[in-house]
């Protein structure tokens, strides 16, 4: 099937509540561009320097669509990220959100990325801490916090999963239950290509798969 077989194969199976945001990690600049005139709105990338080359090969193209950061933020990144992306998706500290709000032109969206797995080896808030971290962070000038992200861990059973989706939309409703002033519960983006169907059924309002869009990756 081709990129845009695939993604209005994609876009009709999933809820219309339900974003899709194409995670674009090593993928050509021609690639994209077919899935933006398939119609796309939002791509992830999780790399800096992979966003900038791949904004600039697409030239006006890139203004068609809403980029998304779904990969680690380092500190010293934060003034490129800026300028390069409309949503940050791994928002994991309070401290990096004061290094974004201090630097910021204007208000940026952000997911609070959750460890919902704990593992010592991935970034994300715990979700034991993710209340203090907000709270923190939703005093911020310019943060604007739209909702969580989790990667949750992988597992060949997508099913293996389930448990990880339903306590982090546990945690997005508990968030949201709290109305802290300066957040909006509005996303809760779980899921790729490998366990999209799952994420959904257990709350997910934003995916972000990769491989089901454009194929297995070139060795």
């Amino acid at each position: 099937m081709t990129i845009r077989e695939n993604y209005e194969r994609i876009r009709a199976e999933v809820p219309d509540y339900v974003t899709v945001v194409a995670a674009a990690k090593t993928r050509t600049a021609d690639e994209v561009r077919e899935l933006i005139d398939a119609g796309i709105t939002d791509i992830g990338e999780n790399y800096v320097q992979e966003a900038e080359e791949m904004r600039q090969s697409l030239g006006s193209d890139a203004e068609r669509v809403r980029w998304h950061l779904i990969g680690h933020l380092q500190t010293n990144k934060v003034n490129k990220v800026l300028g390069l992306f409309d949503v940050i998706q791994t928002l994991d500290s309070a401290k990096l959100a004061r290094t974004i709000s201090n630097r910021a032109k204007k208000t940026m969206p952000v997911l609070i990325e959750i460890n919902s797995g704990r593992e010592p080896q991935k970034t994300g808030v715990l979700p034991e801490d993710t209340e203090r971290v907000i709270r923190d962070i939703a005093l911020l000038e310019k943060i604007s916090i739209k909702g969580l992200m989790s990667m949750g861990p992988r597992f060949g059973d997508p099913a293996d999963a389930r448990s990880y989706y339903r306590e982090t939309k546990q945690l997005f409703d508990r968030v949201d239950s709290l109305a802290i002033p300066g957040v909006e519960m509005e996303v809760l983006s779980m899921g790729m290509s490998n366990a999209y169907r799952v994420a959904i059924e257990e709350g997910s309002t934003m995916i972000r798969p990769g491989t089901i869009l454009f194929g297995e990756r070139a060795s």
